[in-house]
């Protein structure tokens, strides 16, 4: 079994400079739009403060846990968006102290479940890893709408590669949840990373292919731009399918990002 600590660490690494980066936002900025319609800044982080605490529940109380999916099973198309609109009604000091306390309780939760453990959540169980995985990447992607709003352009750093991994992991599930038949062969994906390494993903000689800059992967699996927009190349019908309908993410299809340009 794979040892969760390195994506434990990188959550903590990601979610660390998206603090920095919010730290000493004034009352206006906090109010900026991002690209999410309808979300300010502060929507965006109240999003991760909630989640975080969802997590936290899953991991240390499931009963309690188990009566927020209650909640959400109540009004399933709007308790994310309730619970984004409750946190960034907070003072911005309180937004990042209760972010902060979350973040801070869930590492702490992690990385002190038995070996193997399961949790539940509001799709299948998820191991440690999966939940850090899946937390990195709403970080990472949460986090790039922060700085659009600011006009920052963050770094991307090999921290990705987790995202890399659960896009290509959720594969079947983007087809599926598209209403299409799962392609019965493995793709091959190739990929650069920001560092200049490849990270390759199935067989060799598969006859659909991926490739192009993880940075773009990213972007696409948790759609936060438009295929159009990226050095993504697909070989196969299959693989340029799945270019359209990737998601990392659980839960319906999003809507996307519209296109802004054609990538050379």
């Amino acid at each position: 079994m794979a040892d969760p600590t390195p994506v434990l660490d990188d959550l903590r690494a990601e979610s660390d400079e998206l603090d920095r980066l919010t730290a000493e936002l004034g009352p206006e900025q906090w109010r900026l739009p991002t690209p999410a319609p309808g979300w300010t800044v502060a929507h965006q982080i109240a999003h991760l403060a909630w989640t975080d605490h969802s997590s936290v529940l899953a991991v240390t109380d499931q009963d309690a846990f188990a009566r927020e999916v209650e909640k959400a099973l109540a009004a399933p198309g709007d308790f994310v968006d309730n619970g984004a609109e409750e946190g960034a009604a907070k003072p911005p000091a309180q937004l990042l102290a209760d972010w902060r306390a979350g973040r801070r309780a869930l590492d702490e939760a992690l990385r002190a479940a038995p070996a193997g453990a399961r949790f539940p959540w509001y799709g299948p169980p998820m191991a440690v890893a999966s939940m850090a995985t899946a937390r990195l990447m709403e970080t990472w992607a949460h986090g790039l709408d922060v700085a659009e709003a600011l006009g920052t352009v963050p770094v991307p750093t090999d921290r990705l590669r987790h995202i890399v991994r659960l896009g290509v992991r959720t594969r079947d599930f983007a087809f599926g949840v598209h209403g299409l038949p799962t392609p019965f062969e493995e793709f091959r994906v190739e990929l650069r990373s920001p560092s200049g390494e490849s990270w390759t993903y199935g067989p060799e000689d598969a006859t659909d292919r991926v490739t192009g800059p993880a940075l773009d992967f990213c972007l696409l699996v948790t759609q936060r731009a438009h295929r159009a927009d990226l050095a993504l190349r697909a070989e196969g019908a299959d693989a340029d399918r799945w270019l359209d309908v990737a998601q990392a993410f659980a839960g319906p299809p999003g809507a996307g990002r519209p296109p802004k340009g054609v990538a050379s």
